[in-house]
């Protein structure tokens, strides 16, 4: 009998979560080698630039601020570290610049997403949270959020202060639109957000479209039910959901399991979609489809194009650049799907 993601009920523990503070495998070799920036968009040469002279500064004193571990030696005067946020839309490269300078990072480098940090600081309590990054070399935050003031003012004071301590930290962007301003980061919001830090926080633009659609490949095939069934019934480590029980089951999984609850999973195949209209369910479905993107596991869906994942309103909503990186990274996923399928 097929499994069902519907069926998993996760509990990672504390050790697994901290464990997991590394780049997801679709990032496992992403290096500055093999960025390749699009020639038409200066920005994102110019970034690789920079994200290689500020990893070699990590090694210098003086430098990026972590890496130096003397530092932290009982009695040591502590250094602020500089730090950097790399902004731009979804597709140009900002979490491959930000993987690769993990791969580089002396010492104990940390990274994860936003919502994942800030899951783990509640896990674990925020003094255990801030000795446990002490030690970091380079603290690195991707799909920052603003959309959330509780959490923001949270990982704003774990910046703080961590970057007081000599960490340093760096930061790819995910803020709601109206901090964006037509789809460009506020830097000014974000820095006066981050107060104490903002006077060595540098910002990068990192402009171009969606280098999943440079070839134009921006449409999925659409998949009948039968031939999804067939090929859940006949594939190892496939999961098989109806898409509403699956939905539903979102609602009883805190976000920060959703890593989790693909474990193993090798492909996911879903029956019945249709289109959410509502953010409840809209923005759980987002992290889902951002943890299967994470972990490169094809999708098999039928119901609907998955273009039309979400309605019209939630696409103009204030987490609009949410859901268009979801449509995205989903048509990328139901490719991969498709050619499992012979579609």
């Amino acid at each position: 009998m097929t499994d069902a993601l519907a069926s998993r009920r996760p509990q990672p523990s504390l050790d697994r979560l901290v464990a997991d503070l590394v780049p997801p495998p679709r990032f496992a070799h992403a290096r500055l080698e093999n960025y390749v920036p699009d020639p038409q968009h200066p920005s994102q040469a110019e970034a690789k630039e920079r994200v290689g002279a500020f990893a070699r500064s990590l090694e210098r004193p003086g430098g990026g601020g972590g890496g130096l571990f003397g530092l932290f030696r009982k009695g040591a005067k502590e250094q602020a570290a500089h730090g950097l946020y790399l902004d731009g839309g979804y597709g140009v490269g900002k979490t491959h610049l930000l993987t690769s300078l993990f791969h580089v990072a002396p010492g104990k480098p940390v990274y994860g997403t936003f919502v994942e940090y800030t899951n783990l600081v509640g896990a674990m309590g925020y003094m255990k949270a801030v000795e446990l990054f002490r030690d970091a070399s380079v603290l690195c935050i991707d799909e920052f959020e603003l959309d959330d003031v509780g959490d923001t003012l949270l990982m704003s004071r774990l910046i703080r202060e961590l970057s007081d301590a000599g960490v340093a930290v760096v930061a790819t962007s995910n803020t709601l639109p109206e901090a964006l301003g037509e789809g460009r980061f506020a830097a000014q919001d974000f820095l006066r957000e981050i107060q104490s830090m903002s006077d060595r926080f540098d910002v990068l633009r990192i402009d171009g479209p969606d280098y999943r659609h440079r070839e134009g490949l921006v449409e999925a095939p659409e998949l009948s039910e039968e031939r999804v069934l067939a090929h859940a019934d006949g594939a190892d480590g496939a999961t098989l959901d109806g898409f509403d029980a699956l939905l539903a089951h979102l609602k009883e999984v805190h976000p920060s399991r959703y890593g989790a609850l693909i474990d193993d999973v090798a492909s996911v195949h879903v029956t019945g979609a249709h289109t959410i209209d509502n953010h409840n369910d809209g923005l759980r479905f987002v992290v889902l489809v951002d943890r299967l993107y994470d972990r490169e596991v094809p999708v098999l869906m039928s119901g609907l194009d998955v273009s039309a994942m979400y309605t019209d309103e939630l696409l103009a909503s204030g987490y609009r650049k949410k859901y268009f990186r979801s449509l995205s990274r989903l048509t990328s996923l139901a490719r991969d799907g498709a050619r499992l399928a012979g579609a």
